[in-house]
């Protein structure tokens, strides 16, 4: 196949797929709950809990990472560390897609954070190279047609900070600290002793759902190359899931940040491989969360994070202290930790979501639409995530990375 077109792997391994169960539905006695007085509901729920739901409190949470792994320290690595770290999720392993940097390096960058926090256990195995679709060197035409990216993530960088962003800064394949898809430039952090499975992440994210099937949540918060993959090997990928969560998608975002206020609808999870979006969106999950430019947006990085965070022994804490410089939004670790605490997001907007993959000046922009006027396609609605308790939110997450973390 054409390079810039494929996904780079060892080859697909064989894997049999088998015909899903139907999926389960909930307890159907907590759909009607709301049918009685006060005094019953809490008889009810105390029964529900000693004869349903007590096995299950003590059960972490199965993940499955899809992760544009970027390093060494910034969100891509963080956010992976709020579910490393959380003692009520079970991470299943990583995959890896090009994104905010080439795979190769992606994978070294996440190979090293997993040995410094004392998490090797934890697989990591190679994804996409490339994006379905869409080309360095298309992306570069385009720019001179229809105007320049902020951030092109692997294909030339862009503002690193919130400083930079004020001052203008733009990405650029002439980029100096940018460079090819098989180079590993020396590692700050120094290189991994470990290695990653061999196996593409496709067929690893199959494998895995099909092992715990109706228990595994996909966390995607890079380019949505690898799950489109596994979509178009097994078509009942999605359905055999317990949902996705997303980091990707503008709606409204309110701000004077360059990279959104003229182009609200753009973001670079979806620009960057707009196909795999569109695929991933159209599947049949059991639900799908998007975490938004415009509640990411509210929950900046800050240098009082990184001083509470650094005052903590924990190796996670320590790794934060040395590694994530960058002082910007917290895109991926609001991804991760809303999922693990829903209460953390305060509004949602329900929409059907897409992407546009016609060839011009919106090619990657998101698409969405209300009950009363989506298009007669199968379209899917997804919990649009808008707002958020920041103080909850921040908290957890230093929580998270100061606290020795449960056993694993």
């Amino acid at each position: 196949m054409q390079r810039g077109h494929v996904y780079a792997g060892r080859g697909p391994s064989r894997l049999r797929v088998n015909k899903p169960r139907p999926y389960k539905r909930n307890v159907s006695g907590l759909l009607r709950v709301r049918e009685y007085g006060p005094m019953r509901r809490i008889l009810f729920g105390a029964i529900f809990l000693m004869v349903v739901g007590a096995p299950a409190l003590g059960q972490k949470r199965l993940v499955l990472i899809d992760q544009d792994g970027s390093g060494p320290g910034g969100s891509n690595q963080m956010a992976m560390m709020v579910l490393l770290e959380s003692p009520r999720v079970e991470v299943l392993g990583i995959t890896i897609v090009t994104g905010n940097a080439w795979r190769d390096e992606e994978v070294q960058h996440t190979l090293r954070m997993l040995e410094l926090i004392g998490r090797s256990d934890v697989p990591v195995v190679p994804g996409a190279v490339f994006p379905l679709v869409r080309t360095e060197e298309e992306t570069r035409i385009a720019s001179q047609l229809f105007g320049k990216v902020v951030w092109l993530g692997a294909w030339g960088l862009g503002p690193m900070t919130l400083a930079q962003n004020k001052q203008g800064v733009i990405g650029t394949t002439a980029n100096p600290n940018a460079h090819g898809p098989w180079e590993v430039p020396p590692m700050p952090e120094g290189a991994p002793h470990t290695k990653p499975l061999d196996e593409d992440a496709a067929h690893f994210l199959i494998r895995q759902v099909h092992a715990h099937p109706h228990q595994v949540t996909i966390y995607a918060a890079g380019p949505l190359t690898n799950i489109a993959l596994a979509l178009a090997i097994d078509p009942h990928f999605a359905e055999l899931t317990q949902g996705i969560v997303i980091m990707g998608g503008s709606l409204n975002p309110q701000t004077e940040d360059p990279e959104f206020s003229t182009s609200p609808r753009h973001e670079f999870n979806f620009w960057f491989d707009p196909e795999g979006a569109h695929i991933t969106l159209r599947a049949h999950w059991p639900r799908i969360d998007v975490t938004t430019v415009d509640v990411s947006l509210k929950a900046p990085f800050t240098q009082e994070i990184v001083d509470t965070i650094s005052k903590s022994s924990n190796p996670a804490a320590q790794y934060i202290a040395k590694y994530s410089q960058e002082r910007y939004y917290m895109w991926d670790e609001l991804t991760a930790l809303a999922w693990i605490d829903p209460s953390i997001i305060t509004k949602e907007r329900m929409l059907y979501m897409d992407v546009d993959v016609t060839r011009g000046p919106s090619y990657g922009d998101t698409l969405t639409w209300t009950e009363k006027l989506k298009p007669a396609i199968d379209v899917q609605l997804v919990h649009g995530q808008t707002d958020l308790d920041l103080p909850k939110f921040t908290k957890m997450f230093v929580d998270l990375m100061t606290s020795a973390a449960g056993p694993h």
